[in-house]
């Protein structure tokens, strides 16, 4: 493939860089958090309700469809991902979920309203597998549909940012564009400076990672079938479970029979909780992102689901002790413990969901990885919203109670089965697992400290350079 430039709307500044990488990403989790909340909010709505003619059982359903599309998707999304890029990608699901949030908000009969929030589902699921890849290496009738038609607004403002956002590195290597992907390691490591230790060291790791993939002339299903391979797929296809079983989606697409059980039962009174509650968790959320580095995964993991089934076997315990009571104190000291839970999964869970898989997954099965990743996890969500409403119209409370115990084995997996990949490049993490470093570079946390300086990036990294080198003279 020839080599090219990246574009000049690629911000040449680190900070500027990472802000528009990182704005990506956030606009991937926008999208899905809007939808998540989009329907805990519709779903409390007696409009929404009345114009559908819900029951039980079709509010499930419109719930859950979403989840069904992003599963569809998901099963090719990585073969598209790596065949077409990891920008380009991110590009067509915001085109997609745009256009399936128009249709959900123009619904005129519960069948358009269900095939608008598949294709939703189908746009998150691309979304879903093609962001973290990329950003990893650097009361009216009209009350309902005017939030379902806000979907598509994150959806143009990806589109936007993605103008400013390169290609990931480690595909174009994998195409042969070394001068694009020496620029942009460059600039998103050391401002520019092509020669660098850190940006030839981390080169000269890509490139020998992906030769010696290449090498072993292993087809993709082979490549799964390796053992430390499987150890990925474990880790990753299970962490789907902790991310959409936890309890989370009992309060994001439920609160409304949360709180109803608890007492509150006015529509108007669970909206206004709702929008504080949303609030709430992205204030948490977005503040957590900034300390996600400061715990080790594993560590990160464990707590927030220890946290959590603790909130969730406390709010049990007051929603059954005071749910029809009355008694004020009772009443909001159970819809603290639902703004808590929410804290404890924003702060630990959510940074994780972008951050850990991709960081787990070598790059010959990443794409592919996480579209199973994302296809486990839809399923889990599938689950989820069809079958918390039935338990709570059922059993009320005690669905907390089997969440919250569900959670200790969460727990115990994480300590026994997961691995630290904090502060670790990705090809630090290929030797984690299968046991060498597939590139005699040396370790990137000793060129940081100034123990090494001169460093041998080979022949083609080399010749790379030297071309990156000239063409910034000429210009």
């Amino acid at each position: 493939m020839a080599e090219g430039r990246i574009s000049r709307l690629v911000p040449r500044n680190q900070k500027v860089l990472l802000a528009c990488i990182i704005a990506t990403s956030a606009i991937d989790s926008v999208l899905v958090g809007f939808d998540s909340s989009l329907m805990g909010s519709l779903n409390v709505m007696p409009s929404y309700s009345n114009y559908f003619t819900l029951t039980t059982t079709t509010k499930s359903l419109n719930t859950a469809i979403s989840y069904m599309g992003g599963a569809l998707m998901s099963l090719f999304a990585g073969s598209l991902v790596d065949w077409r890029g990891r920008k380009e990608c991110i590009f067509w699901s915001a085109v997609i979920t745009m256009i399936g949030g128009i249709i959900q908000g123009a619904a005129q009969n519960i069948g358009m309203f269900i095939a608008g929030r598949f294709i939703v589902g189908f746009g998150l699921g691309l979304a879903q597998v093609s962001t973290p890849t990329l950003t990893e290496n650097m009361s009216s009738t009209w009350a309902w549909r005017i939030p379902s038609l806000l979907q598509a607004g994150p959806s143009v403002c990806c589109m936007i940012i993605l103008l400013f956002v390169p290609e990931s590195p480690r595909w174009l290597i994998s195409r042969g564009r070394h001068e694009e992907a020496l620029e942009i390691l460059a600039i998103a490591n050391t401002g520019g400076d092509v020669a660098s230790p850190i940006v030839q060291v981390q080169f000269k790791e890509i490139e020998d990672t992906l030769r010696w993939e290449r090498e072993r002339e292993l087809s993709v299903w082979k490549a799964l079938a390796q053992p430390a391979n499987r150890r990925r797929l474990l880790i990753t296809s299970t962490f789907s479970i902790m991310v959409m079983l936890p309890g989370t989606n009992i309060v994001i697409f439920y609160f409304g029979d949360m709180l109803s059980s608890a007492g509150i039962k006015d529509p108007t009174t669970q909206l206004q909780i709702n929008v504080i509650l949303t609030s709430w968790t992205l204030v948490v959320a977005v503040t957590a992102s900034c300390f996600a580095d400061k715990l080790g995964r594993k560590t990160l993991c464990a707590s927030s689901l220890t946290a959590g089934l603790i909130t969730l076997y406390a709010l049990a315990g007051l929603t059954a002790r005071y749910g029809t009571s009355g008694y004020a104190p009772g009443v909001y000291g159970t819809i603290a413990m639902i703004f808590l839970y929410n804290a404890t999964y924003a702060w630990g869970i959510t940074p994780l969901t972008v951050l850990y898989p991709p960081e787990v997954l070598s790059f010959d099965i990443r794409a592919v990885g996480m579209g199973i990743y994302t296809f486990t996890t839809k399923l889990c969500g599938l689950f989820v919203t069809l079958v918390v409403p039935l338990g709570l119209e059922a059993i009320g409370w005690k669905v907390y109670i089997i969440n919250a115990s569900v959670d200790i084995l969460m727990v115990l997996f994480v300590l026994v089965f997961w691995v630290e990949t904090r502060g670790l490049t990705l090809e630090e993490v290929d030797k984690i697992f299968d046991g060498e470093k597939h590139s005699d570079a040396p370790d990137l946390e000793a060129i940081k400290k100034g123990k090494i300086v001169d460093i041998d990036v080979g022949d083609a990294a080399s010749v790379t350079l030297q071309q990156v080198e000239l063409d910034e003279k000429k210009s």
